[in-house]
């Protein structure tokens, strides 16, 4: 018996009768040996930790753009705390933890320079031709066949169900890709406060005592009131779910960071310079195709639509590249030739 037998039947005991199981995974598009230690649960989140869409999310924006200072969080952070509560609701309720986070690692590969900016811009610049860019469908474009060289990193259905359906209007099948879908929410409202003051855009005092008074009065207590409130009503349950105090208290706390945050004029403040310049980006590029890298000419010979194929590399870009190339090609340089 190999150590990832041994693996799965240790899931089939121990876990709940809602997981996943590794061994009863849907598979694969391509078929492909198994590993002898890893379930195949365990490789998927391997492969995207080691990926490289996975290493530029460091130097992605999450809602700050551009932020001067170490603490505030980039698209990497979130990630990471987003896998960290996802292992802590799945371990509770006895569900899978390899699949729950390889869903998290891989949720938000997708996502643009500048953060929702520079989604919106891309979804912009290719809807004349009929199109529409949402990261958690380019997320799944990435794991299916943007790395590797276009060999996509043969994740298992699962895996690719929980990034695909993560959104706010995702179904994820497995229930742990609902705890990612929750967790999420519950990651990135509460850190979002947490850079918002850190930036003095707002104040704890200013949070709505309506919510806080349930959820808690500051960071650590949100984050522990809304785990340990899925975890209670979601135990030996075939579905993830809130109470619904906390759940309304959640979402209104969401929406005031829509209203007073993300959508503030000093958090926004860069917005429209960063849509400009994607949107001169794809532009220039349409122009000049030819200067593509060689990986994405292969793919428009092998017939991929010319604005998929640039808004596939410039969703790929890490702030400071976005930035390198527009300087590059839009702004003068010094003549030091005498």
């Amino acid at each position: 018996m190999t150590i990832r037998e041994s693996l799965e039947i240790r899931e089939q005991e121990t876990l709940s009768p809602y997981a996943s199981q590794s061994s009863r995974s849907r598979g694969r598009s391509r078929e492909e040996p198994q590993c002898d230690i890893r379930t195949v649960y365990q490789r998927d989140r391997d492969r995207i930790l080691h990926s490289k869409s996975f290493r530029r999310l460091k130097h992605k924006t999450q809602v700050f753009l551009s932020p001067e200072g170490d603490h505030y969080r980039t698209r990497l952070t979130h990630t990471l705390e987003v896998a960290q509560i996802s292992r802590t609701v799945a371990k509770a309720l006895r569900l899978n933890e390899d699949l729950t986070e390889a869903i998290a690692l891989g949720h938000d590969l997708g996502h643009t320079p500048f953060g929702h900016s520079g989604e919106d811009a891309l979804d912009r610049a290719v809807a004349p031709a009929g199109l529409r860019f949402r990261h958690y469908l380019q997320s799944v474009r990435i794991v299916e066949y943007l790395e590797k060289d276009g060999e996509g990193l043969n994740l298992t259905w699962e895996v690719r169900d929980g990034i695909l359906n993560h959104g706010t209007k995702g179904k994820p099948f497995t229930l742990e890709g609902k705890i990612v879908r929750i967790c999420d929410k519950i990651a990135y409202i509460n850190h979002d406060i947490d850079d918002a003051i850190r930036g003095q855009v707002l104040t704890e005092n200013e949070l709505p005592e309506e919510y806080t008074d349930i959820l808690g009065h500051s960071v650590r207590s949100r984050l522990n009131r809304l785990i340990h409130d899925v975890v209670t009503n979601s135990m030996d349950k075939p579905d993830i779910i809130q109470s619904p105090e906390v759940g309304e208290a959640m979402l209104g706390l969401r929406e005031f960071m829509f209203r007073h945050v993300y959508k503030s004029n000093i958090v926004k403040q860069e917005e429209a310079k960063a849509k400009k310049m994607l949107q001169n980006l794809f532009d220039y590029y349409m122009d000049h195709m030819e200067i593509l890298p060689p990986e994405y000419l292969r793919m428009l010979a092998a017939g991929e639509p010319k604005e998929v194929v640039v808004c596939d590399y410039i969703a790929g870009m890490t702030d400071q590249y976005a930035v390198a190339k527009f300087e590059e090609f839009f702004v003068p340089r010094s003549w030091n030739h005498y």
